[in-house]
């Protein structure tokens, strides 16, 4: 059997939060190639069933595979919760063993335990992301120690799709999650943004919270994480071309896709629309 070519890294989410990732990690790692697809016609992902973010995402997955990717990052909270862990146990070794599929929940959870003080962390994130209790479980995992809550905060994705996240409209919905979350745990002093989009509300977040309280956001965990994988597996690291590329995807108009892009990257960008097979 003859090795298979070199491929990009693949970068997925169901709209736009992913770029915020996506961002740190060309920051950090710019040689590489990547792919990025944004499954915008069937965003948002957050309220919806975990099969659905399943078949949506596996679907993605395998269009990244047709397109030559050996590696795919899960740039979303809600198919990193209700999808990789099935991805990874089931379908890869069918599909092609060689390949890889990473989350951004776990580069994330791994950095906690020096972080916070009182030991009791907070996660803010959809509602899919907040259900499935997946930061909850993966930290008892890691740091049994820790005491960890969640909640839910459904309208902060549209606040900022709707470009409402730097309006002062935004401040009700912001300060209403983080009572409601102080309120069910008032020791927390850590607090991780269990959603890409919400990096562009941090400002206001910070300003709502007492002052000494960390906030992390998943952007420079997930790069730092993916650069310390592919320098322990060089052989997966070969699989990947180094030409510092960068193509985007929608499924969704790309007109708007472009436009709505400038929020996360700050720079103009032309993305091509698909239509994933079984869309």
């Amino acid at each position: 059997m003859q090795p298979t070519a070199a491929g990009a890294i693949g970068v997925f989410d169901s709209g736009y939060g992913g770029l915020t990732v996506l961002s740190a990690i060309k920051t950090l790692m710019p040689q590489y190639d990547y792919l990025y697809l944004g499954d915008n016609a069937r965003a948002p992902y957050g309220s919806r069933s975990f099969d659905s973010v399943y078949r949506f995402t596996l679907e993605a997955v395998e269009w990244f595979f047709s397109r030559g990717c050996h590696l795919v990052i899960l740039a979303c909270n809600t198919a990193s919760a209700k999808a990789l862990r099935t991805i990874q146990q089931r379908d890869l070794p069918v599909i092609d063993p060689g390949r890889r599929v990473l989350g951004v929940i776990r580069p994330t959870t791994e950095r906690v335990a020096e972080l916070t003080r009182s030991g009791h962390v907070g996660v803010l994130g959809t509602e899919g992301t907040i259900q499935s209790r997946s930061y909850e479980i993966e930290i008892s995992k890691q740091h049994p120690q820790l005491t960890v809550t969640g909640e839910a905060c459904p309208m902060w994705v549209p606040l900022v799709e709707n470009r409402e996240h730097d309006k002062p409209g935004a401040d009700y919905f912001v300060r209403q999650h983080l009572k409601q979350l102080k309120a069910k745990d008032p020791l927390i002093d850590t607090i991780i943004l269990g959603c890409t989009h919400y990096p562009l509300l941090l400002d206001k977040i910070r300003h709502h919270l007492p002052a000494g309280t960390r906030v992390l956001s998943q952007g420079s965990y997930v790069a730092e994480s993916l650069e310390d994988y592919l320098s322990r597996h060089p052989e997966m690291d070969a699989k990947c071309t180094k030409g510092g590329t960068v193509r985007y995807y929608t499924t969704d108009a790309p007109d708007k896709f472009n436009q709505l892009a400038s929020l996360f990257l700050q720079e103009e960008i032309d993305a091509r629309q698909i239509k994933l097979e079984k869309l």
